[in-house]
């Protein structure tokens, strides 16, 4: 009796532990992963991009795990918001499609909108501005549909923005003038107003354009917007010079300096006042102004790199933080394993005893209790070989993560050098091109055909400029950054000139045919023609993406 009534007790307490362990794990409830996330937004906003990424992992996980679709709909789109953060567009997008369909099938209009939102402004800076159109589109749809004036109202004037990039400046008005009625607030309406008045000002109704941007600088709603009066000047400045007022267009230009813009906005501004000065005959000040064109690329370029090294650096530690999860979840696994183990263990051996001593066949019941011990012994040495066996899988898996982490880092670092050698290649090409403009403006000059000294040191000038010497030195500098590259091509398709190559190269370097054509010194539809003949003489189809086909030699 008192042997039964310990292993009641024992019983009783085995229980009562499974259920502790039972409610910690019911604690991490739905809340808690709110909180968690809430906090990932708090760090997102103060650039905390790596801690966040770790909170919204966790979250996550936990999400999915409990089958809690609004929770992992908000950790995949903060997610996505994180990774655009970091310039990786890709990844950003994958989360924000697979927020999209959690949100069609689980949760409201509203979520749905904002995410295709997310979806269209990647696409709109990507420049694929049809796939943005769709997506965009599905919102206005959505919204229409919720019957939800101020999100149909949004839709309308990302739509207008979309269809001014396209230069599809009639439809780009009716979506913005659509957008006026359905936001009735003053502040929702400065974007769609801002957007009639660059409307106007392409479509070269210039004072239309500047009596609105006037309007909006006036109206304090528009300075709650983040650099939107820098936008304004620089709209009448454009109006102004294309109307051959320079005086006036300079003076808006400084009023938008004055507002300290940002990269972005300082490159156009730049621009613009070296095209003034120029027009305006005033050369040594266009000069000035293109080197600041170029020191702000180059500063917006450094930026842009920062970015990369931040998304490789950030990666790199949520790949440390995921194999530390995995870590502590397989001790925590086994601390368990071993707990429930040694439990059942203890209850046979009551079991047994409790069972020997109610029965007389003692010697029986011993050789019974020898076979089963045997048994537990064979059954441990199989254990101990299966846990060896996972132990070198586990590490063999380490290694492979290293080595592939490696990798990653050498890749950033190609990347990395790939974009200084064509920024110093554009800014070689941007240097010659201003000498060959200011030379072109000089031979123009009457009193130079009498200077037959300084017509010769011109000629010189323009001869070094046509020399293929920094070819030379880019194609050292690119061999060394991408080893064999140039070699494999040559061997696969030995037909092309060096023309062809040094097209490749910088198409390799993932440059625009702008700026190819600018580094080649012709013109984009020339740069077109010769992407041509590079298809055909490699034997490619034209739907092959030839950077990707570059990239797999």
């Amino acid at each position: 009796m008192q042997s039964a009534h310990f292993l009641f007790r024992f019983l009783f307490f085995a229980c009562f532990l499974l259920h502790l362990d039972v409610a910690f794990a019911q604690a991490n409830d739905v809340k808690n992963c709110d909180r968690v996330i809430d906090s990932a937004m708090v760090a997102i906003s103060k650039n905390e991009h790596a801690h966040a990424l770790t909170l919204l992992t966790s979250a996550l996980s936990n999400a999915r795990k409990n089958n809690w679709s609004k929770q992992e709909f908000r950790a995949l789109n903060n997610l996505g918001n994180t990774y655009l953060a970091l310039f990786d567009y890709g990844e950003s997008l994958d989360l924000y499609l697979q927020a999209y369909n959690i949100a069609v099938k689980d949760l409201t209009p509203e979520d749905e909108i904002s995410v295709l939102n997310n979806i269209a402004i990647i696409y709109s800076q990507e420049k694929k501005y049809g796939e943005a159109t769709e997506y965009f589109m599905k919102g206005y749809t959505i919204s229409d549909a919720a019957k939800d004036p101020i999100a149909k109202g949004v839709a309308a004037t990302n739509l207008g923005n979309v269809a001014i990039m396209t230069a599809d400046y009639k439809q780009a008005r009716k979506y913005f003038k659509e957008a006026l009625v359905l936001l009735k607030n003053d502040r929702e309406q400065v974007t769609p107003k801002l957007g009639l008045a660059n409307c106007d000002l392409y479509e070269r109704d210039f004072q239309g354009a500047r009596k609105l941007a006037l309007q909006l600088l006036s109206d304090p709603q528009t300075q709650e917007y983040y650099h939107v009066d820098v936008e304004l000047y620089g709209i009448i400045a454009d109006s102004y010079f294309k109307e051959g007022k320079l005086d006036t267009a300079a003076f808006y230009i400084q009023k938008a300096m004055d507002r300290k813009p940002n990269l972005e906005s300082k490159i156009m501004l730049f621009k613009l006042l070296s095209d003034i000065c120029i027009k305006g005959g005033k050369l040594n000040q266009a000069l000035q102004y293109k080197d600041s064109l170029f020191s702000a690329t180059a500063q917006l370029n450094d930026k842009n790199n920062k970015k990369l090294y931040e998304n490789s650096k950030v990666k790199f530690e949520l790949q440390n933080y995921k194999n530390q999860s995995k870590l502590n979840e397989a001790k925590l696994l086994s601390e368990r394993k071993i707990f429930y183990a040694a439990l059942l263990f203890i209850l046979i051996t009551l079991g047994l005893l409790l069972w020997l001593l109610r029965n007389a066949a003692l010697k029986h019941k011993q050789r019974k209790l020898i076979a089963e011990r045997n048994e537990r012994i064979l059954a441990l040495e199989l254990e101990k070989e299966k846990n060896e066996m996972l132990l070198l899988e586990k590490q063999f898996n380490e290694t492979r993560s290293v080595a592939m982490q490696q990798q990653e880092k050498l890749e950033s670092e190609i990347e990395l050098k790939n974009r200084k050698l064509s920024a110093k290649a554009l800014y070689l090409s941007g240097r010659n091109e201003i000498i060959e403009e200011i030379l072109a403006e000089l031979s123009g000059l009457p009193q130079l055909a009498k200077d037959k000294s300084l017509l010769a040191q011109m000629q010189s000038l323009k001869n070094q400029i046509k020399a293929d010497n920094e070819w030379d030195n880019f194609v050292k500098h690119f061999e060394e950054v991408n080893q064999g590259f140039l070699k494999a091509l040559q061997l696969k398709h030995p037909s092309l000139n060096a023309n062809d190559i040094r097209y490749i190269c910088y198409r390799y370097m993932n440059l625009s045919t702008k700026e190819i054509a600018s580094m080649l010194n012709i013109t984009q539809d020339s740069c077109r023609k010769r992407k041509e003949r590079v298809y055909s003489k490699m034997n490619l189809s034209t739907e092959t993406n030839l950077l990707d086909y570059l990239r797999s030699l």
